[in-house]
């Protein structure tokens, strides 16, 4: 048998005044919320101050699909690299280092360390490291024409320099555009001084650098990375992956110092 319903007994007076009080928190909480969308907002030019009346921004063509942290996708690590050892790290440091060959002369990119970790399994990064490092001992002391090269932020395999012109023959189609002495000397300044503006090589050359920094964007050589953080908001410039290719480096830190410049 079911109990009988309890009766709960109302304050009429004190619901009304509660009633009350939430109406009025509502409407200062919603007067709060217009105040605050009545703020002006700062925007950023769209223009540089100092650009030429009619040229393009480069801006959005150039960090079109690049991801908010700067990584390329293809470059960023994996889940698998950070998912411990799999069954790659059965494999034997011969069998690791075959496999590393092959993926490296089969791939048209670079692979970076994460890449082949995922590509192998899940063996220890450290061990793949180890194996590209002995790869590159085993195809030297073999006499073999290649060698393992970092590049780009990866591993590729490439032929040795000394039969560059042999290589070349193979090539059908237009010659590399060679870079004016102006051009490389800008190049060198925004390789050093990234991010740098137009205004800031301009001042360090002496002459006008809006032409030559255009050409080196058409190139790829250079890009657009950013805003300055002072008045007219001036666009930025740095490398591109282009001049990394180019000048057969892994990344930034490998640019020749100071100490070495001098000594040759």
């Amino acid at each position: 048998m079911r109990e009988p319903a309890q009766w709960i007994e109302v304050d009429a007076e004190a619901e009304i005044e509660a009633d009350a009080e939430a109406e009025a928190e509502a409407e200062a909480g919603a007067g709060a919320e217009v105040g605050d969308a009545a703020e002006p907002v700062a925007l950023i030019p769209e223009v540089e101050a100092d650009a030429e009346p009619g040229a393009p921004d480069e801006t959005a063509e150039l960090t079109a699909g690049v991801p908010s942290n700067g990584v390329p996708e293809d470059e960023a690590p994996t889940e698998d690299f950070t998912r411990g050892p799999g069954p790659g790290a059965d494999l034997s440091d011969e069998d690791l280092r075959r496999r590393i060959a092959a993926l490296l002369f089969a791939s048209p990119e670079p692979l970076t360390v994460a890449r082949l970790v995922s590509l192998l399994e899940r063996p220890p990064a450290a061990r793949v490291r180890a194996a590209l490092e002995a790869l590159g001992h085993a195809l030297e002391g073999a006499g073999l024409p290649f060698q393992v090269r970092g590049l780009r932020g990866g591993y590729t395999l490439l032929t040795t320099p000394e039969l560059g012109q042999v290589v070349a023959r193979l090539a059908k189609g237009p010659t590399v555009e060679r870079i004016s002495a102006a051009a490389l000397e800008t190049l060198a300044i925004v390789a050093y001084r990234q991010p740098v503006t137009k205004a800031e090589v301009e001042a360090i050359r002496g002459v006008q650098a809006g032409p030559i920094l255009r050409t080196l964007v058409d190139r790829g050589l250079v890009k657009v990375v950013g805003r300055a953080d002072v008045p007219g908001h001036p666009l930025q410039y740095g490398t591109g992956k282009e001049f990394l290719d180019r000048f057969g480096l892994l990344g930034l830190e490998e640019l020749p110092r100071d100490a070495e410049l001098a000594r040759g």
